[in-house]
C-alpha cells in the first residue's frame, strides 16, 4: 500500500513541474555520434581569413606563394668561377650570361668552329642538289648532240657502200665533160690557126690563154666524172666506219650518264653529304652543351636570387650557384589538403586566397591537383596549385597563404 502511494505522489510531482511557470532555462546537450568525418571545427576555424563565414561545404588548406617558373642554376661540369655577372635581386633576361667558369673562351671557339663546319656541310649538300639539276640538263644536251652526230655518221657510212655519185650526178658530169671537150677542141683549132704567129702576137696570146683554160675545164670535168662514177676508196670507207664507231660510243656514254642522273643524285654521294650535315649538327649541339656548362645563362626573364658564389671560388658539378625566379607569374601551392577533402576539389574550382603578410584576400582557381599523395605529420595530404587572377606588386615568393576552396 505504501509503495502504491509513493508512485502516485512521484507522478503528481512530475506533472506539477512540467505545467508550472515558463520553460526551463537548462538546455540539455545534444550528443552527435562520430560518422568518420573530420572533427568539428572550432568557431575560429570556420571563419575565412577575412572574417567571413564560409559557404556550406567549403574546404581550406594552407599554402605558400611560389613562382610558376623557378630554376636553380648549376653546372654539370663544375670548376673555377671566372666571373659572377649578376647580384641577388637583379633583373635578368633570357639568355643573359649569369656566371662564367674558366674555359669559356675555348668552348666558345669550339662552338664557332662547329657552327662553321655545319654551314660548310649544309652548303655542300645544297651544291650537290643544285648541281644535280644542272648536271641532268647538261647530260640531256650531250645526249641530244651525240644522237645527232650518230645519225650523221650512219648516213656517211651508208654512202660509202655505193659509188660516189648518183645517176643524175653522173649524167651531169658526163654532160659537163662533153661541153668541156667541145670547148677544148674549138680552142685547139683557134690556136692552131695563129700558132705560126710570133709569140708576142696578141691573137696568138689570146688563143693560147683560151686553150689553157679549156684544157683545165676539161681536166676538171674528167676528174669529176671519174669521181662520181667510181666507188669510194678503202680509206674513205675506213674513215667513215671509224667516225661511226666513235659517234656510237659517245652516244652510249651520254645515254648512260643521263639515265644515272635521271634517277636522282648518287645515293652514296647524297648519303655522305647528309651524314656530314648530321655530324655537324651533333658537334654543334655538343659544343653548345659544353659551353652551357661554363657559361651559365638565364633560362627565362626573371629575378636573380640567392647568389651563392664569388669570382675565383670553386664549384662542384651540380652545385647550385643561384636561382632565377619569375616574379611576374606567381601561384600558390598548398601543403596540407587532407585526403578526406581532396575528392571535393576539382581543377577550375574557384578559391579565395588570404595572404597573411599582406592581410589581403585574392581570387583564384585550382589549376592543378597532384595525383600522388604525401605524408605530413602522419596525415595523408595532396598538393594543389592555385592560379591567381591578380598578382599584387607586393606579393613575394615564400609568403604564407590560406586557401578556401569555394563550393559551387
Amino acid at each position: 500500500m505504501k509503495k502504491i502511494y509513493f508512485w502516485i505522489v512521484f507522478v503528481a510531482f512530475l506533472l506539477a513541474g512540467c505545467s508550472s511557470g515558463g520553460p526551463s532555462t537548462e538546455v540539455l546537450p545534444t550528443v552527435v555520434l562520430d560518422s568518420g568525418s573530420a572533427n568539428p571545427a572550432s568557431p575560429a576555424e570556420t571563419l575565412t581569413p577575412s572574417g567571413e563565414a564560409p559557404a556550406s561545404g567549403d574546404v581550406s588548406a594552407s599554402g605558400v606563394v611560389t613562382s610558376v617558373r623557378q630554376a636553380q642554376i648549376a653546372s654539370l661540369q663544375g670548376g673555377r668561377v671566372e666571373a659572377v655577372l649578376v647580384q641577388s635581386g637583379e633583373t635578368v633576361k633570357t639568355g643573359q650570361v649569369l656566371v662564367r667558369l674558366a674555359g669559356s673562351e675555348q668552348q666558345a671557339a669550339a662552338v664557332e668552329a662547329a657552327r662553321t663546319e655545319l654551314m660548310a656541310a649544309e652548303q655542300a649538300l645544297k651544291d650537290i642538289q643544285l648541281n644535280a639539276e644542272q648536271s641532268r640538263a647538261a647530260a640531256l644536251l650531250r645526249l641530244a648532240n651525240a644522237g645527232k652526230a650518230l645519225d650523221d655518221a650512219k648516213k656517211v657510212r651508208g654512202y660509202r657502200e655505193y659509188r660516189n655519185g648518183s645517176d643524175s650526178m653522173v649524167a651531169s658530169a658526163q654532160a659537163d665533160l662533153i661541153l668541156a671537150t667541145d670547148t677544148l677542141d674549138k680552142a685547139q683549132e683557134a690556136y692552131n690557126y695563129v700558132s705560126k704567129y710570133d709569140d708576142k702576137n696578141l691573137l696568138k696570146a689570146g688563143a693560147l690563154s683560151a686553150l689553157s683554160n679549156a684544157q683545165k675545164a676539161y681536166d676538171r670535168a674528167v676528174a669529176n666524172l671519174n669521181y662520181v662514177s667510181s666507188m669510194p676508196s678503202q680509206v674513205d670507207v675506213d674513215l667513215a666506219e671509224a667516225q661511226l664507231q666513235s659517234a656510237q660510243a659517245e652516244y652510249d656514254i651520254a645515254k648512260r650518264e643521263y639515265e644515272e642522273l635521271a634517277e636522282g643524285i648518287d645515293p652514296d654521294v647524297l648519303a655522305m653529304a647528309e651524314q656530314r650535315v648530321k655530324n655537324g649538327k651533333a658537334q654543334l649541339a655538343a659544343s653548345l652543351s659544353a659551353l652551357a656548362d661554363v657559361e651559365l645563362v638565364a633560362p627565362f626573364d626573371g629575378i636573380a636570387a640567392n647568389v651563392k658564389v664569388d669570382s675565383g671560388s670553386w664549384v662542384s658539378p651540380g652545385q647550385t650557384m643561384l636561382i632565377v625566379a619569375d616574379l611576374e607569374h606567381l601561384q600558390v601551392e598548398t601543403s596540407d589538403l587532407s585526403e578526406r577533402d581532396v575528392p571535393s576539389v576539382r581543377v577550375g574550382q574557384p578559391v579565395r586566397v588570404f595572404i597573411k603578410a599582406l592581410g589581403q584576400t585574392l581570387e583564384g582557381k585550382v589549376s592543378e591537383i597532384s595525383p600522388i599523395a604525401e605524408t605530413l605529420g602522419g596525415d595523408v595530404v595532396y598538393t594543389t596549385v592555385i592560379s591567381l587572377e591578380e598578382i599584387p606588386a607586393s606579393l613575394l615568393i615564400g609568403m604564407s597563404a590560406e586557401v578556401n576552396y569555394l563550393a559551387e
